[in-house]
């Protein structure tokens, strides 16, 4: 792959206006970002009106209990779960996946996508990246994450209604960017992502950093003075130089960011009608999915959403279940556990796919679910922790994930790639996440051979290897 630099002087200028940097506090700080960016960014082709929504599932899901049932494995692979038909012939799904198995014709199941990093940190880092990290242990990343790589390359074209390019969507574990490997690394805070932690299905929902002081007008908001002592802190942490000037477009721009009623506007879900949040279901996890939707159709770039504790969204906790995905058999009953969290997961997920085809947005908007591996194919019983007695659960399995696309204008209804009669490896198309974020950027409009300067000033591409999932190319 030949690599041709976008940075040059700009990446001489970007080092030192990092290396300047202070805190932001407050909008004019946040205008100041915004003139950095623009002095910053590289030369690129005009993006496509194109997002992505990326569902993350922490932990790593298990393939075997999902996606990839294997009725015809010996008792000890096969688990306790039975596939069931879908409309679409050959893919079949697990039993308490039934949503799913109603609208299969409009989301890809790709069953062949392994890599090597057994561990979370590595995992992470390896799948949200498409790096082979240089550090398997911690959560820090060394290369930066595809959504801040979106962020950075469409710095020049903010969302439509003003927001961050890159927002992410969770519990209270968004809020450290290197919870789950989302961080920026040499690409700069600035491209961290936008982080929304309150609960979207609560009565009093509020994204604190797109609102004003209580008794504010937004008359007000030309005097300085005003702008410095009234608006919320931004939660982000984001680099900034120190000269601003009030007047000029980027502060009207960062005014913008915090008054739009556009801005406003997206994460307001009462003007959702009561069918439509009934359907994604009332609870944090459908109402996440539900923002995710309004802020694409917002403009915004990427929008990661977290989907870990099933617990927030109406059910009562089990002693034998777990906070994410990691079922092993120390956390979890992984079957009991999934018996609770799948029929959630297929409400949210199946609503969201749904939603997105009914607006006329499934060109436009891509859907990425996947965690950071699947599980071992051979079921591993242990006495769990909090139950203590003996239990079943499956342990990492990086040699086998499953993951779902659909939407982005690509060819739907059917399987990519097949594993073993046991699960335990790719026989069939053997793809690697690069491949996966190769037909991201494909559908972004995003060169992958693009490079950005690392902390050494060595060029970086976007993506070292990979090629786009032809399965995948755009129909009509």
């Amino acid at each position: 792959m030949s690599i041709r630099s976008g940075s040059g002087q700009h990446a001489v200028s970007r080092r030192t206006a990092i290396r300047n940097a202070g805190s932001a506090c407050s909008v004019l700080g946040l205008a100041n970002l915004l003139r950095a960016r623009a002095v910053s960014a590289p030369s690129a082709a005009t993006a496509p009106d194109t997002s992505v929504i990326l569902v993350w599932l922490p932990g790593g899901p298990s393939h075997m209990e999902t996606y990839d049932l294997k009725p015809d494995a010996p008792s000890a692979y096969r688990g306790e779960f039975r596939p069931i038909a879908t409309k679409v012939p050959g893919l079949d799904l697990c039993e308490h996946l039934p949503r799913h198995a109603q609208c299969a014709d409009k989301f890809t199941v790709i069953r062949s996508i392994h890599h090597h990093s057994a561990n979370h940190d590595a995992g992470h880092k390896r799948v949200l990246t498409g790096r082979i990290p240089k550090k398997p242990d911690g959560f820090v990343n060394d290369h930066p994450m595809v959504g801040s790589i979106v962020s950075r390359m469409r710095e020049d074209t903010p969302a439509r209604s003003g927001l961050y390019n890159y927002i992410v969507t969770g519990d209270g574990r968004v809020n450290n960017v290197d919870t789950f490997s989302f961080g920026a690394a040499y690409l700069g805070n600035r491209t961290h992502p936008f982080r929304i932690s309150a609960d979207p299905n609560a009565d009093d929902f509020r994204v604190e950093n797109l609102s004003l002081a209580a008794g504010v007008s937004e008359a007000r908001l030309g005097e300085r003075a005003t702008l410095l002592t009234t608006l919320d802190r931004l939660r982000r942490d984001i680099d900034v130089g120190t000269s601003m000037n009030a007047a000029d477009a980027f502060n009207q721009r960062a005014i913008r960011m915090v008054t739009s009623p556009e801005a406003r506007a997206a994460f307001d879900l009462s003007q959702e009608r009561d069918d439509v949040r009934n359907r994604y279901g009332r609870h944090q996890w459908g109402q996440r999915a539900l923002l995710a939707r309004r802020l694409v159709e917002a403009g915004v770039s990427w929008v990661t959403v977290v989907l870990e504790n099933p617990f927030v969204s109406g059910v009562d906790s089990l002693k034998n279940g777990t906070y994410n995905w990691d079922s092993h058999a120390v956390n979890a009953h992984i079957f009991d556990d999934l018996r609770v969290r799948l029929p959630i997961y297929d409400r949210t997920i199946t609503a969201l796919i749904e939603d997105i085809y009914a607006r006329g947005l499934d060109r436009r908007v891509l859907l990425i679910v996947t965690g950071e591996f699947g599980r071992t194919p051979r079921i591993n019983s242990q006495i769990g922790t909090n139950t203590g007695i003996t239990q079943p659960g499956r342990d990492h399995w990086p040699d086998a994930m499953n993951v779902l696309v659909s939407g982005g204008g690509m060819a739907t209804g059917q399987v990519v790639g097949a594993t073993t009669r046991k699960g335990e490896e790719p026989v069939q198309r053997p793809l690697s996440p690069n491949d996966l974020w190769a037909s991201v950027y494909q559908h972004l409009g995003i060169n992958p051979e693009i490079a950005f300067p690392d902390y050494s000033g060595r060029p970086m591409p976007i993506l070292p290897f990979g090629e786009p999932i032809p399965e995948l190319d755009p129909v009509g």
